[in-house]
C-alpha cells in the first residue's frame, strides 16, 4: 500500500466503501451505476431577509440517493462550509445505514451553506423556514424525511413542522415530515440521545463478543456534541466504564483517574468548551486520539484518523460515532494491525432507528415511553451487530466489509424486485 496520504471526502469514502462491495458482491455493472449515482440531487438559493433588514444569499442541497426500501432518510447539515459534494456522501451512507438496521427508509441528506456565527436564534428560524418553504415540494413522508444533523437540532425540526402545516392551513401536518421534533410536537423521548446510546449499545455488544468486560475498559471521546457527550454519559453512568479523555473543536481533558461526565457536560454548557475543566490536563484534538485507552469513540466528523495518524492509535476498539471518521488507507492498517472497527453504518444507527419509532408513533398518534424506546433500541441494535459479527467471521472480512455487503444485498434485492421499467 502507498504512503501517500491522500484527502478522503465523505462522497469519496462513501464511493470507495460501496465500490469495494460491489467488487465482493460480483455486481452487474449496471447495478453499480444506478446504486452509485444518486436518484435525485438539488441545489436551492435561498434569499431570506434577518432581523438587521439585510438579505443573505445562501445555497441549499437535497439529495435522494435511493428510495427502493422506502422514502428517503437524513438529517440537515447547516454549517458554511457543507457542500453537495458531502450531502450526497452523506446520503449514500444513510442508504447503506437504513438498510444494515433494518427499517423501511432509503438514504437523503441535506445542507444549508452558511456560518452560524454570531446567528441569533430569530434569524436561525427565519433560515430554517426559508429553506422548508423553498424545500416544501421535495420533503414529506413518502418523499424524503429530515431530521437534525450538525447545526440543527430539536427546536429546528419544531420550525419545519410548523411552516409546512401553516402553509395548509392546519394545526399539524398529514404523517411525519421530520423526525427530531420537540416531544411536545410529536417528537420521541431518547431521541436526542438515540445515536450516542446507539454507539454505547454496539460498543458493549463488541466488549461482549471479544470477552472484555466494558465496565474495565478506559475510553476516549473526540467530540462532546450531542453523539459524543450522550455516549460518555452513558457508557460510564451505565456500563461504569472509565472515559479518561474528551475532546471537542477547541481541544481536549484528560484525567487517567477518569472524569465526572456529567459535571463536564454542565461545564461545558456554561463555558462553550471542555479545555480548563477542573480537575484535568489539557490535551489537543491529536492526543485524544493517541490516548492511551481501550476504546476510541471518534464522534465529531468525517476523516479524523488518516494514514498520517493512525500508527498512533492505541485503542483495541474503535466505536465510529461519526460519519467517517476512518479514511479507506487508515481503515486498512487498522485492521491490519488487529483493531476492531464498530463501522459508522451500523456502530452510530441508533439516530435513525429511533426516528423510525418516531415516524411511526406520529403516523399513528401514539407516545411512546423512554423505556420502550431503549428497550427496542437496544434489542435492534444487538441483533444487529450479532450479524454483522457473525457474517463478518464466516466470511473473513472486517466488520466494515460486512456491515456493507449485508446493506448494499438488500438494496439490490429491493431494487430488483421493482423492476427494470420506472
Amino acid at each position: 500500500m502507498s504512503e501517500n496520504v491522500n484527502v478522503y471526502g465523505i462522497c469519496r469514502i462513501a464511493e470507495q466503501n460501496f465500490l469495494e462491495s460491489a467488487s465482493r458482491l460480483k455486481l452487474e455493472d449496471s447495478m453499480v451505476q444506478r446504486l452509485i449515482n444518486p436518484k435525485e440531487k438539488l441545489e436551492i438559493s435561498l434569499n431570506p431577509a434577518l432581523s438587521n433588514g439585510k438579505t443573505v444569499h445562501l445555497k441549499s442541497f437535497i439529495v435522494r440517493h435511493n428510495s427502493a426500501l422506502g422514502p428517503c432518510k437524513g438529517g440537515i447539515r447547516f454549517t458554511g462550509d457543507v457542500t453537495m459534494e458531502d450531502v450526497q456522501g452523506l446520503a449514500m451512507e444513510m442508504t447503506w445505514k437504513t438498510s444494515l438496521i433494518g427499517v423501511p427508509f432509503g438514504g437523503g441528506k441535506s445542507g444549508i451553506k452558511y456560518d452560524q456565527t454570531g446567528l441569533g436564534e430569530v434569524d436561525k428560524e427565519t433560515i430554517i423556514r426559508s429553506f422548508t418553504r423553498a424545500a416544501m415540494r421535495h420533503i414529506g413522508p413518502e418523499i424524503y424525511v429530515p431530521a437534525p444533523d450538525i447545526g440543527t437540532n430539536e427546536t429546528d425540526m419544531g420550525h419545519i413542522k410548523d411552516c409546512i402545516a401553516y402553509s395548509w392551513g392546519k394545526s399539524t401536518t398529514d404523517g411525519c415530515f421530520v423526525t427530531g421534533k420537540p416531544v411536545i410536537l410529536g417528537g420521541i423521548e431518547k431521541r436526542r440521545e438515540a445515536t450516542g446510546r446507539g454507539v454505547v449499545y454496539s460498543t458493549a455488544a463488541a466488549c461482549k463478543a471479544l470477552g472484555r468486560d466494558i465496565s474495565q475498559m478506559r475510553v476516549a471521546v473526540q467530540g462532546f456534541g450531542n453523539v459524543g457527550s450522550a455516549a460518555a454519559e452513558i457508557i460510564a453512568a451505565e456500563y461504569g466504564a472509565k472515559v479518561i479523555a474528551v475532546s471537542d473543536i477547541n481541544g481536549g481533558v484528560f484525567n487517567a483517574e477518569g472524569l465526572d461526565i456529567k459535571s463536564l457536560i454542565e461545564y461545558c454548557k456554561k463555558t462553550g468548551g471542555v479545555t480548563d475543566f477542573p480537575g484535568s490536563e489539557n490535551i489537543s484534538g491529536s492526543e485524544l486520539l493517541e490516548t492511551d485507552c481501550d476504546i476510541l469513540i471518534p464522534a465529531a466528523t468525517q476523516s479524523q484518523i488518516t494514514l498520517s495518524n493512525c500508527k498512533s492509535v492505541k485503542a483495541d476498539i474503535i466505536a465510529e460515532g461519526a460519519n467517517a471518521p476512518t479514511d479507506p488507507q487508515a481503515d486498512e492498517v487498522l485492521s491490519g494491525s488487529g483493531k476492531f472497527i464498530i463501522p459508522d453504518i451500523l456502530c452510530n444507527a441508533g439516530g435513525v432507528f429511533v426516528s423510525y419509532l418516531e415516524y411511526t408513533q406520529e403516523t399513528q398518534r401514539e407516545q411512546m415511553t423512554g423505556e420502550m424506546v431503549c428497550r427496542r433500541l437496544k434489542k435492534r441494535m444487538e441483533s444487529s451487530f450479532k450479524e454483522v459479527y457473525e457474517y463478518s467471521n464466516r466470511e473473513k472480512i472486517t466488520m466494515r466489509q460486512a456491515a456493507m455487503d449485508i446493506a448494499v444485498k438488500r438494496v439490490v434485492e429491493a431494487t430488483k424486485a421493482m423492476g427494470a421499467l420506472p
